[in-house]
């Protein structure tokens, strides 16, 4: 299988830049997966009348931590470091960029105050070179990780959205932010569930849907780029995922009554699954849906317009198929949608 099958033309003006001021109010395309009946165009908030009482919706509450970090080098130059993954309470692996070959073990960056730049007292020693980029870097004793990211990160937006290098961030934080978020860890956001509000949710229980949460934090795994031609060649990096005691018993439930499973997003599909195949509710899953995959658990799927080329357009062609999706993304790029992480939604049942 090649991942040039997996290409299709996006106009740029077509990627959002800003999420809409009402999260419910973008577009849905409405695609049977099976291809037999034809494309409905609605709005997001039609969720409501499109689940029927019995679903069982499933949504990631991960949350997002500002993990963006700006840096100086002690030669002067710049730095930036986008925290990755908790390997203990000091220690992480991060993408590192600077401007010159870093000295790790050896080197240590000082972190810069977001918005002025001016240097703080917290400086991060680069303890470990992983490849490509990748580092391990290693908090101060005594620091709080996630606090210092808190105070001098910035949100870690795709590079497709555009924001100024420094400087605030009017509504980001808010924005690139579920309202369902709990468990810090992930650096990018689970984009379908952007889309609900405390009212859709609460409008959705009050019809008979179930809603539960799992939790994987989204990573590399996620967002890494398909770079070979063979999509068998490529390799998932793992990300950790939970599927608690209560979403277990009502999955389970909602088999037995025949209700439909419905993932909010590829994260959710990729948690459930890895669950499903392997019987472990916690863990780390380097799981790589692609056509031809069997879906053991997800019955129905909202997610967002993704990348060409991605891990994320395979699995959502996994769960319908080529042919399907690239057909549904060229109606969505003729009705001029927004695409990827501020745009609009798709469901797939």
């Amino acid at each position: 299988m090649n991942i040039s099958d997996f290409d299709f033309h996006l106009p740029p003006e077509l990627i959002a830049q800003a999420p809409l001021a009402d999260r419910a109010a973008c577009r849905l395309l409405v695609v049977d997966r099976r291809g037999q009946a034809p494309l409905e165009h609605r709005v997001f908030s039609d969720v409501v009348d499109l689940l029927a009482p019995g679903s069982l919706l499933v949504l990631n509450e991960t949350r997002v931590i500002p993990a963006r970090l700006a840096a100086r080098r002690d030669s002067g130059g710049k730095a930036e470091v986008l925290l990755v993954r908790p390997l203990d309470e000091a220690r992480w692996e991060a993408l590192v960029n600077a401007g010159g070959r870093l000295r790790a073990p050896g080197e240590a960056l000082t972190l810069l105050e977001a918005g002025s730049g001016a240097a703080t007292d917290v400086r991060l020693a680069l303890d470990e070179a992983l490849g490509g980029g990748r580092y391990v870097v290693r908090f101060p004793p005594g620091s709080a990780s996630l606090e210092v990211a808190e105070r001098l990160g910035r949100m870690p937006l795709p590079p497709y959205i555009k924001r100024p290098a420094v400087g605030p961030e009017p509504g980001d934080r808010e924005a690139y932010q579920t309202v369902f978020a709990r468990v810090p860890g992930a650096i990018a956001a689970p984009t379908a569930g952007l889309h609900f509000t405390p009212a859709l949710l609460a409008a959705l229980e009050a019809k008979g849907v179930e809603v539960t949460r799992v939790v994987l934090h989204v990573g590399l795994g996620t967002f890494c780029p398909v770079r070979v031609e063979r999509v068998e060649d490529h390799v998932m990096h793992a990300e950790r995922y939970e599927v608690p005691a209560a979403t277990r018993e009502r999955l389970a439930a909602a088999r037995a009554r025949g209700g439909k499973v419905v993932a909010c997003g590829t994260t959710v599909v990729r948690a459930l699954e890895a669950y499903a195949r392997s019987g472990a509710p916690e863990g780390e899953t380097d799981l790589f849906l692609t056509p031809g995959c069997e879906f053991r658990l997800v019955d129905a799927l909202i997610t967002n317009f993704h990348l060409p080329r991605s891990t994320l357009l395979l699995l959502v062609s996994a769960f319908s198929s080529r042919e399907t999706i690239l057909g549904a993304y060229a109606e969505a790029v003729a009705r001029g949608y927004r695409f990827f992480s501020y745009g609009d939604a798709m469901l797939l049942r």
